[in-house]
């Protein structure tokens, strides 16, 4: 039997439960909170729906999928049977070394556990265990039902066997994994957060506007998305807890989070999750925020 358990039922964990409940495998989701999981469940129910609509998927592949995927509460319950654990919680250190240390304990030893961290180094995670040959990096990309790479990151102590495996189940996902060393911030967030980093400090100084900015990266450099939208569509509290871990593991000015980003994560403006950031998202509509906001 194909079985999995996914750490955290947030945008990317229930976007990683959405994957591998369409491609075949009973999927056990775990959250410390019932309201975290229903609201889990209606992402993935809605991006079902979506692929539906898409003729990406049949209903009733969009209905077997979404029987596929099992809620939980109680961590020990949440992991029995499955030989890969996905963690997928906030992307904060302290928080993953616990999760881990608690999965080592309850998981068989020949389960592999696998982090979604955006940034954190891979052997420091796998310290908090006994098995670090069996811990590795799997990075999704958001939106996960949509994105296809997915970039495996390597521990200092991580076998080429379980290497080997993670790799061949992105692949069965539908995916297309790229191996990466461990290093902060790996390849994606190493090179894509100065850039985010760099559009918030132009836009600061008054170099361009919002949409200015987005709509030049976007028609000179091909991006389908502008730094700016990208960095709400992460989440902007996300952006800075990357890079302060970039500025704090390489020492380097370019990593410095910019004031006026480390400012609306402390005023709450977080992008799309919070209705706000460099767009404003109310009554679903996406208009930019004026400039004079920024200064």
């Amino acid at each position: 039997m194909k079985q999995c358990t996914v750490i955290g039922a947030g945008t990317m964990g229930n976007g990683i439960a959405h994957v591998f409940a369409s491609n075949g495998y009973d999927v056990a989701l775990y959250d410390l909170h019932q309201s975290s999981l229903d609201k889990g469940l209606a992402s993935i129910e809605k991006n079902l729906n979506r692929q539906v609509s898409k003729d990406l998927l049949t209903a009733s592949e969009a209905e077997a999928a979404h029987q596929r995927i099992h809620c939980h509460l109680n961590l020990s319950e949440a992991v029995k049977g499955s030989d890969i654990v996905i963690e997928a919680a906030t992307e904060n250190e302290a928080l993953k070394l616990s999760i881990f240390k608690e999965l080592d304990a309850l998981c068989d030893p020949e389960t592999i556990l696998a982090t979604n961290t955006s940034s954190i180094a891979i052997g420091k995670i796998a310290a908090a265990t006994q098995r670090a040959e069996k811990v590795i990096g799997m990075h999704f990309m958001n939106p996960v039902p949509v994105m296809k790479l997915v970039e495996i990151i390597r521990g200092y102590k991580t076998s080429d066997a379980t290497t080997d495996a993670v790799v061949a189940r992105a692949k069965s996902l539908g995916k297309r994994p790229v191996e990466c060393n461990d290093y902060p911030g790996f390849v994606a967030n190493r090179i894509l957060m100065p850039m985010i980093n760099e559009a918030i400090e132009a836009l600061q100084t008054g170099v361009a506007g919002v949409s200015e900015i987005d709509s030049i990266m976007k028609m000179g450099m091909a991006h389908p998305m502008g730094p700016l939208q990208l960095a709400d569509f992460i989440g902007l509290d996300v952006c800075l807890s990357i890079l302060q871990v970039l500025h704090s593991a390489l020492g380097q000015p370019k990593y410095a989070p910019n004031s006026l980003l480390v400012s609306m994560v402390t005023a709450g403006d977080l992008g799309v999750k919070s209705g706000r950031g460099f767009y404003d998202y109310a009554n679903g509509v996406k208009q930019p925020v004026v400039a004079p906001s920024f200064v």
